[in-house]
């Protein structure tokens, strides 16, 4: 005998899914559904539905964008660095440069990272249309922004493999001690990025 009925428990099933969501946290979402008025499942059922049918991704930079639109605000945008490229692993990575309003360039989204454990390879990323791009002309620089993880540096190694012969300037985020850390925190490896990578003092 069941202890739920059948759309609970489907529901529960559903949001159990998503990622950072275990068994207890799917329970709490559901039974507060359940609770919450009629509006609130209302709202979220119509953005469940419309978040597949109205997006698409940018046929330039593979961003998200409205759909019907080939091309994203910051592509289409003429007062972007079209000679300038950062390359990101997701579309959220666009959202966290955007918010230090420092840069001006354009993006390039891969959609993933290499992970031969995965299965994962070069033909499961947007990387063909990345050196397509480059190999357009007119893109002075690409700033590998890749995760400083096993899998980031891995996939920043291989564009700059496939990027090196267009002779186009390849750069890496800088990587070392946050604002406000204490060094005794500090991991081995951030300590090392940070050494390596240390500046003139002005």
């Amino acid at each position: 005998m069941a202890l739920l009925p059948a759309p609970v428990q489907n529901l529960i099933n559903a949001l159990e899914r998503l990622p950072g969501i275990g068994p207890k946290s799917a329970s709490r979402l559901t039974f507060f559904l359940l609770r919450a008025p009629d509006d609130v499942a209302e709202q979220l059922a119509n953005a469940l539905q419309t978040i597949k049918s109205g997006t698409a991704l940018c046929q330039t930079c593979y961003n998200i964008t409205l759909a019907g639109q080939t091309t994203c605000e910051i592509c289409a945008s003429s007062q972007r660095q079209a000679g300038l490229i950062c390359v990101v692993e997701e579309p959220l990575d666009v959202i966290a440069i955007e918010r230090t309003g420092v840069y001006q360039g354009r993006y390039h989204v891969l959609h993933g990272v290499l992970s031969p454990i995965e299965g994962i390879g070069p033909e499961d990323l947007k990387i063909r249309p990345l050196i397509e791009r480059v190999r357009a002309g007119g893109v002075q620089e690409v700033i590998l922004a890749t995760n400083p993880s096993m899998e980031g540096d891995a996939t920043a190694l291989y564009l700059r493999q496939q990027l090196a012969p267009f002779g186009v300037h390849l750069t890496r985020l800088a990587r070392g001690l946050p604002v406000g850390g204490d060094l005794e925190y500090a991991d081995q490896n951030t300590l090392l990025r940070a050494l390596a990578g240390r500046q003139e003092m002005n």
